[in-house]
């Protein structure tokens, strides 16, 4: 379990590294101007070399490179060239609503996915399973902004029983969790129902059966558990591209998180922070699919092994 635990770390270091020297390789080569950026779009040319200047951008690409990763190792993401605050502190005080949301997204997937995907398994061919993989069609198929306005439309503006927008209470928060949780639902729903199937063919739940152990204690003991691995790797990865900022959705219903902060920054061209939302999103959806990795193992320990 230690030399898994050492070998997954490391492989987190590589994909982070690889993440940090992509970014920053892109930003370097698209036709945007960090200094023209920062000193803004009718400054005179003599202002944005003063800037090029101050920012380290006259210096050779290598030079800037380990500055960069310097920096990333600090802690130090840079400032922000439109609110001029340190954008890893930005992002920490948007973090808070993301977080929520994210929360509330999975509570929706877990709580609607995994009862369904066990209903369809267990009555495989009849009415509540060709139901249940309609839904999860529906729910796979609909793009998730798409989804997003057809809910802000009918429930918001419509029917009024929820806010078009914003946040500060739990009607704010209702619409856009269900938005990012029906697909997610579905995904859960399909491949546990999948995954319940193949389970149910093994000669050890067969034996269980003969046993004469009740089909509940089959379905927890023998069947969930075993089935329920990739439902949890699932969840940590979604878990973590959540909270690395849902952008599209945190757009239609304006929630203050990261995704609506990364917005603003790609339309004002503010670089250090866009660099900076990928950075936490990358390492956000590392670590998380880290600790469902060990959570798996945890379960299964032939996981460490494989």
């Amino acid at each position: 379990m230690v030399a898994y635990l050492l070998r997954r770390l490391g492989w987190t270091v590589v994909v982070l590294w690889a993440i940090a020297t992509l970014t920053f390789g892109a930003i370097f080569l698209s036709p945007i101007d960090p200094a023209r950026s920062y000193a803004g779009a009718r400054a005179p040319t003599q202002v944005v070399e003063h800037f090029r200047v101050e920012l380290g951008l006259d210096r050779p690409i290598y030079v800037q490179y380990e500055r960069y990763l310097r920096r990333v190792l600090r802690g130090d993401l840079g400032v922000s060239f439109e609110t001029e605050k340190p954008v890893l502190r930005s992002i920490l005080d948007a973090l808070p609503n993301t977080v929520v949301l994210a929360f509330a997204a999975l509570v929706v997937q877990i709580v609607v996915g995994v009862p369904l995907g066990l209903l369809a398994a267990l009555r495989r061919g009849r009415a509540p399973d060709r139901i249940v993989l309609a839904l999860s069609l529906f729910g796979v198929a609909t793009p998730t902004f798409v989804l997003g306005v057809l809910l802000l439309y009918f429930f918001a503006f419509r029917l009024g029983w929820f806010p078009l927008g914003g946040s500060g209470s739990f009607s704010h928060l209702v619409l856009p969790a269900l938005t990012l949780g029906v697909a997610g639902a579905a995904w859960y729903a399909r491949m546990l129902r999948s995954a319940t199937l193949n389970i149910l063919a093994e000669d050890y739940v067969r034996m269980a059966r003969a046993k004469g152990l009740p089909e509940r204690l089959v379905i927890s003991r023998h069947v969930l558990r075993n089935a329920i691995s990739p439902i949890v790797t699932m969840v940590g990865l979604d878990f973590g591209v959540f909270l690395g900022g849902v952008l599209v959705i945190e757009k239609v219903f304006g929630w203050p998180g990261i995704g609506q902060q990364a917005w603003l920054a790609i339309n004002y061209n503010d670089i250090p922070m866009v660099m900076g939302t990928v950075l936490v999103a990358a390492f956000f959806v590392t670590f998380f699919n880290l600790v469902a990795d060990l959570v798996n193992a945890a379960i299964d320990p032939r996981v460490a092994y494989a």
